[in-house]
């Protein structure tokens, strides 16, 4: 398939992608829903690559469900999708401290009850989930009492950040030895109407600034959350489709992991973005260019039933 790349997505080029690849991987708010509503079509597209014998991923930088939950609410809006199909940041981190990490202890957790039950699934012991308010002064804080089978700080979202989480952050990894990793790196989570709320990023961010260190970071664009899935299913990368509704998150993923990648323009960013990725001439920029690009992913569902 000799195209440029941004090109769109129609008429026989859908047909010949679609044979081109045995594994579509998918984000979710924004591609396949918004909020509570399944976007129109989406269901369809899946359910029939499906029953056309191609493997469905959904890859997700959500870090406030489980495996479960999101297996749950696809269920719910009519997507065939089971438990061990669903990749999001709170599994994700979990398998990486184990697995990568090797960690020998607990965890101080930023994060969700959703990143707790995944933790505790792989067997791996958390301290931190909920609130923590402030008492005491500075020499208080500076000596803050500490879990010493604490090995790992992991920041993922959390709704209860706050100055003393952060604090006992920073004094777990004031030790070298301390392991420091975060969910994702989104800044702003994008609602209806063109508004936005802060993002996991801003808080790894206050995390990294205070500790004066960099976090591994698990979700998209980083290639651990594609070998996540390809490690345990076998996948060949060039045979995969990267689906996705943001260009520095999905689509890095896919150019980073060497898959083909495939922009919805239901969610964040637009063919405009794409286009000043392109003219830029930055190899970095460049990587957050899509192969493609579609209004919907209705659009794939033409080539699905004829």
């Amino acid at each position: 398939m000799a195209v440029s790349k941004c090109s769109r997505l129609s008429g026989a080029l859908v047909k010949q992608l679609l044979e081109s690849v045995d594994s579509v991987l998918f984000d979710c708010d924004g591609v396949i829903w918004r909020g509570d509503q399944a976007i129109h079509g989406a269901p369809e597209v899946i359910n029939l690559l499906k029953k056309s014998g191609k493997k469905v991923f959904f890859v997700t930088n959500n870090s406030t469900k489980t495996r479960k939950m999101y297996a749950d609410k696809l269920g719910k809006l009519g997507f065939d999708a089971s438990e061990e199909e669903v990749f999001g940041t709170a599994y994700c981190s979990a398998m990486y401290l184990k697995t990568v990490c090797r960690l020998q202890g607990k965890v101080y957790l930023i994060g969700s009850h959703a990143m707790r039950q995944e933790l505790e699934a792989m067997g791996i012991q958390q301290v931190g989930v909920g609130p923590d308010p402030v008492s005491g002064g500075q020499s208080d804080w500076a000596n803050v009492p500490l879990d010493p089978d604490v090995k790992a700080v992991l920041v993922g979202f959390d709704e209860h950040f706050s100055y003393m989480k952060l604090n006992r952050a920073l004094q777990y990894l004031c030790d070298p030895e301390c392991q420091f990793v975060g969910t994702n790196t989104d800044t702003r989570l994008p609602l209806e109407g063109g508004k936005a709320v802060p993002g996991t990023g801003c808080l790894l961010k206050s995390v990294e600034t205070a500790a004066q260190r960099q976090a591994q970071v698990v979700g998209k664009p980083s290639n651990f959350m594609f070998e996540c899935v390809a490690d345990q299913f076998g996948l060949d990368p060039s045979k995969c489709l990267m689906v996705g509704d943001r260009l520095d998150t999905d689509i890095m993923l896919g150019s980073n992991c060497g898959l083909k990648t495939l922009l919805t323009l239901t969610g964040v960013s637009t063919v405009a973005d794409a286009e000043a990725h392109q003219r830029s001439g930055c190899p970095h920029r460049q990587k957050m260019v899509p192969d493609y690009y579609v209004d919907s992913i209705a659009e794939i569902l033409p080539a699905l039933q004829g």
